[in-house]
């Protein structure tokens, strides 16, 4: 099942986004945060969700500025803006009584995640998968028009099928994205997930990454998988191993809250 939703950017456009609701029991929830100019309905981010609600953990996964089903212009956001737009998603959830357990962030979105993390209240858990270690890593994806939008303030640039506008505020806060200094301040629970083949992202920054975060850390490898997570099954097997890996977390007690208390038996706790 999957339910439609909209909220506002921090910028004032609406996102638009779709929750994929568990058909059982509801173990948790979840927030996806897709790639670079990628969007809710890739692969990665449409496949991990969907497994994810099968294994009892609804998802929202949602298109960021400009992309996708969303209002606004992509060039309008940076990545200071994705990371904030993180935040507010999370906060919508915790509105409408579905707060956020886990947190999962694929390739530039699971910077994004990282960045975010230490400032949405109530994770329990967070996940990247194929994530660098420098957001500035996208830059080379735009080099060729890098000059031009530096000179002129904007400059369109052509990508997966559709032209996107870069602007130079955008590239200027991306260069300014420090994010090794974001790691050790999660104090979560931390899966790196990458793939040795990944031809997009060298798996040197999941090391760096994993180098960087604090202890409960683990790393899996994602043999065969490409970046974009489009190899039959790929997607489904990491959603798979996201959740088993946060399912020890999904059932600690958040902050305030009380733990569970122990099942009785005839005998006693």
């Amino acid at each position: 099942m999957k339910e439609e939703v909209r909220f506002p950017s921090v910028v004032g456009p609406e996102l638009a986004g779709v929750i994929d609701v568990p058909e059982g029991e509801i173990r948790g929830w979840g927030l996806f945060v897709h790639g670079f100019t990628l969007g809710k309905d890739s692969p990665a981010a449409s496949r991990v969700c969907r497994q994810l609600a099968r294994e009892g953990v609804g998802m929202l996964r949602y298109d960021n500025l400009g992309i996708g089903d969303s209002e606004g212009d992509w060039g309008d956001g940076s990545f200071t803006v994705k990371v904030r737009d993180t935040v507010r998603a999370a906060a919508f959830m915790a509105e409408r009584g579905t707060p956020v357990d886990l947190l999962v962030g694929h390739s530039w979105g699971g910077a994004a995640a990282i960045a975010a993390a230490h400032e949405t209240p109530g994770l329990r858990a967070l996940a990247t998968i194929a994530a660098p270690v420098d957001p500035s890593d996208v830059e080379r994806h735009y080099d060729s028009v890098l000059d031009r939008v530096l000179e002129d303030g904007a400059h369109e640039w052509f990508v997966g099928g559709r032209t996107l506008v870069l602007k130079r505020a955008f590239v200027e806060d991306v260069r300014r994205a420090h994010l090794r200094d974001r790691i050790g301040e999660v104090d979560l629970p931390l899966l790196v997930a990458h793939s040795p083949t990944d031809s997009t992202v060298d798996i040197a920054n999941a090391a760096e990454i994993f180098q960087e975060a604090r202890h409960p850390r683990s790393f899996i490898s994602l043999e065969g998988a490409d970046h974009l997570l489009t190899a039959r099954g790929q997607a489904q097997r990491a959603a798979h191993i996201i959740c088993a890996w946060a399912d020890q977390y999904l059932d600690e007690p958040r902050a305030g809250e009380a733990a569970p208390r122990p099942v009785e038996g005839p005998g006693g706790p």
